[in-house]
C-alpha cells in the first residue's frame, strides 16, 4: 500500500471530521448574554471627525470593547498611529478609526467605553457602518442603488468599503454578531445632508425596521438612539452651525420607534474648522450621552453564570444552548375544566407548536418573550393584536363527562373580531364575537355549549376575525337537578339586573367572574370564600353605567 496516498487521503478526511465536530459544537452553543452589541450608522459625524490622540486612543486596547470590522485596512492606511490591520467580518479591539481607514474619532468609540464602564461584567461590541455626506437613502435597501448611481464620485468611492451596499453590510455583520452575542440597540447620527422632515423621518425608521426584520430582532427590545446636529453658534471660526435647525425634526423621531432616545448636542463644541462637525471634546461627550440614553432603554441584567467574553475570539465564550422547550401545558399541570383558562397561559413549545402568530415580537411586551402579543390594559393580562389565522393551544383536563357552558371575556372596537374553539381538532361551541364596546371595555360573551368527555385533551383557540383582545375562557358545567351550592347558587338566585364582578389577585391576574346585587354583596361573598380561591388579598371590580367600582378584599378563612 502507498502510505503517501493514504496520508494524502486521511488529511482532508480528518479536516472534514474536525470541521463537522466544530459545527456540531457551535450548533449546541448560544450567544453570550453578557456580550452586548450595538449597530452604529449614519454619516460623517458618526464615521468620525474628532481628532485621534494615539497615546490615548490607540496605544492600548480598550477594556472589554470590541469592533466587528466592516472593511479591510492595513495598519499603515489607518489614521493616527496604530499597528492594527483589520479584515471584514473579524473581531478586534475597538481602536479608532472604526468606520473607514481615513476617518478619525467617532462618538461610537466613547459610547462603547462608557457602556463598559457603566456595566461591570459586560463586553461591548460595535458594528460600524457610516459614510460621510450621504443621504439616509444610502442605507435603504430599496433606494441605495439609485442613490449611489448619481452620488458624487468621492461618495461612491467611500461606499466601496461596504461593497456599495451599507444596508447589506450591516445585516451580514449583524448575523455574524448574533452567533456570539446579543444585539442590544442602534446608535445613529445622520441628517446634515437631507434631514429632518417627515420623509426623512419615515426613511430613518424604515432603515431601522428593515435591519431589525432581517436580523429577526424585536422592536420592543432593541432601542434606537439618535444624535442631534451640532449646535455651536460660535465655535467654528465664526461659521456657526449648519444644521441645528433640524434638531426639532430629529426629536420627532420619537413617534416612530417603540424605544427611542435622543443624545443632545447642547453645549458641545465644533472642530473650529467648519460648521458641520464636532471637535474631539464634543465627539467624546456625545458618545457618553449616547451611552446615558441607551442605559435608560436596555435590559441591564447580567448573567452571573455566563463565561467572560474571549476578547480574541468571542466564539470561544458562547454558552451551552438551552434544550428546546418541550410541548406541554404552561403550568405544572393541564388547565382544569370546569374552570377558567387564562388565554396568555398557552402551551409551551414555541412557534407552530404552542402558538401561531403573524407579527414578529410581543407587541404588548408583557409576560412572555415570544411572538404572541400580550398586554395589560387594566388589571389583568390579555392576548391582543389578534389577526385571522392565528391560534393558541392549551392542554386541558376535563374532570367529568358532561355538558359545559362556554364564555369568554373579550374586548374590541369592532363587532367582527372573534374566535372559535376546537377540542382535539373538533370544533366545539359557537363562534365568540366581541360586542365592539372598545378595547378597554371587556364583556363576557357566550360561546354556547359543548358535550365533553373526561380526560386530557388539546384545546385550540383559532382567530377567525381580526382585532379582538381576549382575557380568559370559562367552561362551566351545566347544572343538574341537584340543589346548587356556593357561588353558583348565588348566581342562580340573582336577577338579570344585577352587576357583573371580576376578581383579581395583587399581581393583576384575573381569578374569577361572578354576579352580585352590589359591591357590599360581592365583598361579603369573597370574605365567605369562593371555591378554588386561596387565602389572600384581592381586588373586586365592577363596571357599569355609573362607572368603575373597585375594592380591596382580604379572604382569611
Amino acid at each position: 500500500m502507498d502510505l503517501k496516498k493514504v496520508s494524502e487521503f486521511l488529511t482532508p478526511a480528518l479536516w472534514l471530521v474536525g470541521g463537522l465536530m466544530m459545527l456540531a459544537s457551535l450548533a449546541n452553543a448560544a450567544p453570550n448574554p453578557n456580550f452586548h452589541i450595538y449597530i452604529a450608522y449614519g454619516q460623517s459625524n458618526m464615521a468620525g471627525n474628532g481628532e485621534i490622540v494615539p497615546s490615548v486612543d490607540q496605544a492600548t486596547n480598550p477594556k472589554n470593547f470590541l469592533m466587528l470590522a466592516s472593511h479591510n485596512a492595513n495598519a499603515s492606511q489607518r489614521s493616527g498611529k496604530t499597528t492594527q490591520s483589520i479584515k471584514t467580518g473579524e473581531w478586534y479591539p475597538a481602536i479608532p478609526p472604526m468606520f473607514h481607514p481615513f476617518e478619525n474619532l467617532s462618538p461610537a468609540d466613547y459610547f462603547g467605553r462608557a457602556m463598559v464602564d457603566s456595566l461591570p461584567g459586560v463586553t461591548v461590541g460595535i458594528i460600524p457602518v457610516a459614510i460621510g455626506a450621504v443621504s439616509i437613502k444610502a442605507f435603504d435597501k430599496d433606494q441605495y442603488r439609485a442613490y449611489f448611481s448619481s452620488a458624487a464620485s468621492y461618495i461612491q468611492n467611500w461606499a466601496k468599503d461596504y461593497d456599495s451596499n451599507p444596508y447589506q453590510r450591516i445585516v451580514d455583520l449583524g448575523k455574524k454578531a448574533k452567533e456570539v452575542g446579543v444585539i442590544k440597540g442602534f446608535i445613529f447620527h445622520q441628517g446634515e445632508t437631507d434631514g429632518s422632515g417627515t420623509e426623512w423621518q419615515n426613511n430613518v425608521y424604515k432603515t431601522y425596521k428593515d435591519i431589525v426584520n432581517a436580523l429577526e430582532l424585536d422592536e420592543n427590545e432593541v432601542p434606537f438612539v439618535a444624535g442631534e446636529m451640532m449646535n455651536d453658534p460660535t465655535g467654528n471660526s465664526g461659521q456657526g452651525s449648519c444644521c441645528s435647525s433640524k434638531n426639532g425634526g430629529i426629536a420627532q423621531l420619537k413617534s416612530k420607534f417603540k424605544k427611542f432616545g435622543l443624545a443632545s448636542s447642547q453645549g458641545l463644541k465644533g472642530n473650529g474648522k467648519d460648521p458641520y462637525h464636532f471637535g474631539r471634546e464634543g465627539v467624546i461627550e456625545l458618545g457618553k450621552r449616547y451611552c446615558s440614553e441607551m442605559l435608560k432603554l436596555i435590559d441591564k441584567t447580567i448573567d452571573p453564570d455566563a463565561p467572560e467574553v474571549n476578547l480574541v475570539d468571542p466564539s470561544q465564550s458562547t454558552v451551552p444552548d438551552e434544550p428546546p422547550e418541550e410541548y406541554g401545558p404552561y403550568g405544572e399541570a393541564p388547565a382544569k375544566i370546569p374552570g377558567t383558562i387564562e388565554v396568555e397561559e398557552y402551551n409551551k413549545g414555541g412557534a407552530d407548536k404552542g402558538y401561531y402568530d403573524l407579527s414578529k415580537g410581543n407587541e404588548g411586551g408583557k409576560f412572555r418573550k415570544n411572538d404572541v402579543d400580550i398586554y395589560q390594559p387594566n388589571m389583568g393580562l390579555v392576548v391582543g393584536h389578534c389577526q385571522k389565522g392565528e391560534w393558541l393551544k392549551y392542554t386541558v383536563k376535563v374532570e367529568a363527562d358532561g355538558e359545559y357552558e362556554i364564555s369568554a371575556l373579550v374586548a374590541s372596537d369592532n363587532t367582527t373580531g372573534g374566535f372559535e374553539l376546537y377540542m382535539d381538532d373538533t370544533r366545539i361551541g359557537e363562534k365568540i364575537v366581541s360586542e365592539g364596546k372598545g378595547f378597554t371595555s371587556f364583556t363576557t360573551v357566550s360561546g354556547g355549549k359543548a358535550s365533553l368527555k373526561a380526560g386530557e385533551h388539546e384545546l385550540k383557540l383559532e382567530i377567525v376575525g381580526d382585532w379582538i383582545d381576549i382575557d380568559n375562557i370559562e367552561f362551566k358545567a351545566v347544572q343538574s337537578d341537584e340543589p346548587p351550592s356556593g357561588i353558583d347558587a348565588i348566581r342562580l338566585s340573582m336577577t338579570e339586573a344585577e352587576s357583573n364582578f371580576n376578581l383579581f389577585d395583587m399581581q393583576g391576574k384575573h381569578v374569577a367572574s361572578f354576579k352580585a346585587s352590589g359591591m357590599d354583596a360581592a365583598v361579603r361573598m369573597i370574605k365567605e370564600g369562593v371555591k378554588g380561591i386561596r387565602r389572600g388579598v384581592y381586588l373586586v371590580r365592577s363596571a357599569g353605567k355609573m362607572g368603575i367600582k373597585q375594592k380591596v378584599v382580604t379572604y382569611e378563612k
